[in-house]
């Protein structure tokens, strides 16, 4: 099978995913639709945290930008009486790459432990600052109102479903996005930074400005994650920013693993749904089984749950056949 064989196969393969998934919506239970809406929308976060994980860097503060898109839908619905869905949804996401691209020139300069310490630090200053807003609702925070879909305002469940699907077909174009963008000669330059950072430079690339790039991108489709979040449960509060929500994100990248790019949605719903499986059995104890499960994926899984799809279908990961061309694309950018 030759890389461009298995790149489209891919690429088939999610959008036939992400139709069945829409499908879903007027078959499946309102409780599951909502499930799924809000594994999808943490799903895109991890897919920015995979990213910077792909180029060696692990960020404890993915929950920054993940408010920032939030927020910006939340506060662009209340106070500038912005009811479409998309334009909050671009509200909240170009207020977080305005704050990368201010953030980035920082955080570029460093990188393993000091790198994720600079990033949990950000995320907490703004968990600070909303706390101590009361005209933001300070730790309750407030309620987002239901949005439109190009002046259509849906009702009760087909608010759910409309939601339901929008986070689907966001969550289908930016893993096909992200796929097409791993694959290429930049994408495979980041696992170059990642392996030697200083045969990068001997190449003639700037790893810093590869790495600020790599960053605003993470931050975009973080903002996303948080808007779809936002509207899909109607409410948004300081938590969004805190760093235990940062560590859900890099919790369900080590469980679902980094050698794929559906690799995160796996992950996103098999967490959402011990979470509320164990929220529901043990509400006092869930903590400590989220940990168990970490521990023994750590054990028996450190790769994550996509490399069981590895062993059974070895071309089902990015494909080492794409280096090649990969590399080709690299030295043309060059």
């Amino acid at each position: 099978m030759t890389w461009r064989t298995t790149f489209l196969s891919t690429e088939a393969a999610l959008l036939a995913a992400a139709v069945l998934l829409a499908a879903g919506a007027w078959v499946m239970p309102a409780w599951l639709v909502f499930l799924l809406s809000l594994a999808f929308a943490k799903a895109l976060v991890v897919l920015g945290v995979v990213l910077q994980m792909r180029a060696g860097l692990v960020s404890f503060g993915q929950a920054l930008f993940y408010c920032v898109g939030g927020y910006g839908a939340g506060l662009g619905a209340q106070y500038l009486g912005i009811g479409d869905a998309f334009a909050l949804l671009a509200l909240g996401t170009v207020a977080a790459v305005l704050l990368a691209l201010v953030c980035g020139f920082l955080l570029t300069r460093y990188r393993d432990i000091f790198f994720a310490m600079l990033t949990m630090a950000l995320s907490m200053i703004l968990y600070g600052v909303l706390v101590k807003s009361s005209a933001l609702g300070s730790t309750d925070g407030f309620n987002v109102a239901a949005p439109s879909f190009f002046g259509w305002v849906p009702q009760g469940e087909a608010r759910k479903q409309a939601l339901y699907v929008l986070t689907v077909v966001i969550a289908a174009a930016a893993a096909i996005g992200f796929h097409r963008y791993l694959v290429s000669g930049l994408g495979r330059v980041m696992e170059g930074i990642r392996e030697n950072e200083i045969r990068i430079e001997y190449l003639g690339l700037s790893p810093r400005a590869l790495l600020f790039v790599n960053y605003v991108f993470a931050a975009a489709i973080s903002a996303l994650g948080g808007g779809l979040t936002a509207l899909a449960s109607g409410h948004i509060d300081p938590d969004m920013a805190f760093w235990t929500t940062s560590g859900e994100f890099v919790f369900i990248a080590i469980l679902g693993g980094t050698g794929h790019v559906a690799a995160p949605f796996i992950g996103a719903i098999i967490f959402s749904a011990i979470r509320t499986f164990a929220i529901q059995e043990a509400p006092h104890t869930w903590q400590m089984v989220l940990g168990i499960v970490l521990l023994g994926l750590i054990l028996f899984l450190p790769k994550g749950l996509w490399s069981l799809v590895g062993r059974r279908w070895p071309g089902a990961g990015m494909s080492h056949e794409a280096a090649p061309e990969a590399a080709r694309s690299a030295g043309a950018t060059q």
